[in-house]
């Protein structure tokens, strides 16, 4: 019972102060309003149809899909929560993974509904494994991290063939993702030293049941 009740008592002790809780309270409003408005779309984040451009589709075609933002989120989240190599090892590797992901996608070799209850699957444990605190053996993270970026790489591979510049979209999508990585380690960071650490596990929390959501919708 100690063990549970104590992140209770440090958060009653160090309660941000009036002015950091008021942006906190903000952030969080922004955040759910961004969710609200984001989620009844999701069912089209990796179905675009129609014609692609290059380098500036790429770069937007990560952001048009609230599953795949949120798994970047959480991969860039994880690394900085575990801290060490981690910050800049899972980020890196899921790019790379994820590339190719896309070549798999290419070719057609999965069918779509295994890709989308992947992708909502990598929400719940990515999810889950921030709202747990697990900090992982580094080769066991990378695993979990390149397994899922085949899956997200995968949709993004078929948006490819329809590119008016396949190397250029592919290019804008990585450095897309990058970012959202970068942003990530950001969050956690900034979070991090919050309600000792509870902040950013209530963060994977939420991504958990996203993921949900995106599975049973």
């Amino acid at each position: 019972m100690t063990r549970f009740l104590q992140p209770l008592r440090f958060t009653l002790m160090s309660a941000p102060s009036p002015g950091r809780l008021s942006t906190l309270v903000t952030g969080t409003a922004g955040l759910a309003f961004f969710v609200g408005t984001s989620i009844p779309t999701a069912a089209m984040a990796h179905d675009l149809g129609g014609p692609m451009g290059g380098f500036g589709s790429g770069l937007g075609h990560p952001l048009a899909g609230f599953d795949h933002f949120l798994a970047m989120l959480a991969v860039g989240l994880w690394g900085a929560q575990m801290g060490g190599r981690s910050v800049w090892t899972l980020p890196a590797t899921f790019p790379l993974i994820m590339c190719i992901g896309g070549i798999f996608g290419m070719f057609g070799l999965i069918p779509d509904e295994t890709i989308r209850i992947a992708i909502a699957v990598s929400l719940m444990v990515l999810g889950g494994v921030i709202a747990a605190g697990w900090r992982a053996p580094e080769w066991a993270a990378l695993v979990i991290v390149a397994l899922f970026a085949l899956f997200h790489g995968y949709p993004h591979g078929q948006a490819t063939l329809r590119a008016a510049d396949p190397a250029a979209f592919t290019v804008g999508f990585v450095v897309s993702t990058g970012a959202i990585h970068i942003l990530g380690i950001g969050v956690g960071y900034g979070l991090k030293g919050i309600w000792n650490g509870n902040l950013v596990r209530a963060l994977g929390g939420v991504i958990a049941v996203c993921g949900v959501y995106f599975l049973f919708k």
